[in-house]
This record gives structure tokens, C-alpha cells and sequence, in this order.
């Protein structure tokens, strides 16, 4: 109990090991396969349904009032006391541009081209890319290179900018929202089960684990029907 007493409730005791950090997709429903006839709304509206329900928290409106706009391409780094709350960046989800869902509500889903969410998850004080924003990229896991002809990213050329690091925990960081890159999957072969594994590229990532599909990468199955 003592040493407990010791133990900040804000930031790690260590930090100087921090392990590369793992990534996440939405919309996730029922696992990692993303499948729907483009001809039936009710097997694509439960994925739009729920990229609207993810992205309230990214409203522009709600991040204009809870958040403040910050100098891009640098670390946001905030000194103060731990328990000091501390300021978050604005990440508003007109920066996803095709894939807001406010020009086109269904995500791209009701004409075959679903967007994709992915998040890079939470590490309190790491400071991703060593100085330089990571990247994403995404290609066929495996099979026919082929089926996979065109994939836009959103915001810019798909990447994390340093400004929404580090990050401070949920005790101080309370307004915080995750920086989110877009995948716009445009052209992908229908009527198949389409392999796609996208990756983290940058200093420090490690996306070649075979032992941890979601360190530095994820996998996931598109099967997109007429």
C-alpha cells in the first residue's frame, strides 16, 4: 500500500521504454471483414451508422468549443504540474474531406467506395515519428495485387500530424480526440474477398511482428458486392 501511495495516478513512473504503438479501424462491427451488397442498404447502413455515432466527438462545432487550433508540424508539448488539465487540439472531421460524411452521408459505402478510419492508439508521453509525422499506407495482405487500384487518404496524404502529441492521459487530457487518418478504398475489385493490411510508417514503428497483427498494422477483408 505504501508504494503504492508512491505511484502518480497521471504518467507512468517509466517512460523510457515505450512501446511502438498498435492500431485500430472503424467502423468495426463483427470482426475484421467489411462486407456489403452496394445494391442492398441494409448491409452497408450499419458501417455508416456507425462511422456517424464514432465521429460525433470530431464535429467541427464540438471540437471548436472544447479544443484550440495549434501550430501544425510540431509536438504540442505542455509543461505545468501532472494533475495541471491540459489543451487539446482541434481534430474536426471536415479534415476527412470525402470521408466526413458530410458531403456524402453513407461514407462512400452506397457506391462501392467505403471509407475507412484508423487509429493509432493512445501512449501517454510518446511522441510518434522521432520529429517527422508517420504515414499510412495500405496494399493486398495477400493474393492479387491487383484487386486493390486505388486507395485516397484523408487529411493530406495520410498522415499523423505531430501536433496531437504527446498525449497526457485521461485524467488531464480530458478533451482529447485521437488524430484519425482516412483510407478511401475507390477502386476495389467487387465480388471478392480482398486481403487489404494497412501500416504505420515511420521512426520507431515496428509493423512487421508477425506475432501482433495490430502492432504498427492491421488486417482487415473488404468484399465489396454488386
Amino acid at each position: 500500500y505504501v508504494m503504492l501511495l508512491t505511484l502518480s495516478p497521471y504518467t507512468p513512473r517509466y517512460r523510457d521504454r515505450v512501446s511502438p504503438p498498435g492500431v485500430m479501424i472503424r467502423p468495426y462491427l463483427n470482426g475484421f471483414t467489411i462486407a456489403f451488397n452496394v445494391s442492398q442498404p441494409n448491409t452497408w447502413q450499419p458501417y455508416v451508422d456507425s462511422m456517424h455515432h464514432f465521429l460525433a466527438a470530431y464535429d467541427d462545432k464540438v471540437q471548436e468549443e472544447k479544443n484550440i487550433e495549434c501550430v501544425p508540424g510540431q509536438y504540442f508539448i505542455q509543461g505545468g504540474n501532472d494533475g495541471e488539465q491540459k489543451k487539446a487540439c482541434q481534430f474536426k472531421r471536415s479534415l476527412l474531406q470525402n470521408c466526413s460524411g458530410i458531403d456524402d452521408p453513407t461514407f462512400g459505402y452506397s457506391k462501392g467506395q467505403p471509407c475507412i478510419l484508423l487509429k493509432m492508439n493512445r501512449i501517454i508521453g510518446y511522441r510518434p515519428g522521432a520529429g517527422v509525422p508517420v504515414s499510412v499506407d495500405c496494399k493486398v495482405q495477400k493474393g492479387n495485387e491487383s484487386h486493390l487500384r486505388s486507395v485516397d487518404f484523408y487529411p493530406g496524404n495520410g498522415t499523423f500530424d505531430l501536433m496531437y502529441y504527446p498525449y497526457y492521459g485521461k485524467f488531464t487530457h480530458v478533451n482529447y480526440t485521437s488524430p484519425l487518418v482516412a483510407m478511401h478504398f475507390t477502386d476495389v475489385q467487387r465480388n471478392y474477398l480482398v486481403p487489404i493490411q494497412c501500416s504505420l510508417n515511420g521512426k520507431g514503428i515496428i509493423n512487421d511482428l508477425n506475432s501482433d497483427r495490430f502492432l504498427g498494422r492491421i488486417i482487415f477483408t473488404l468484399s465489396i458486392g454488386k
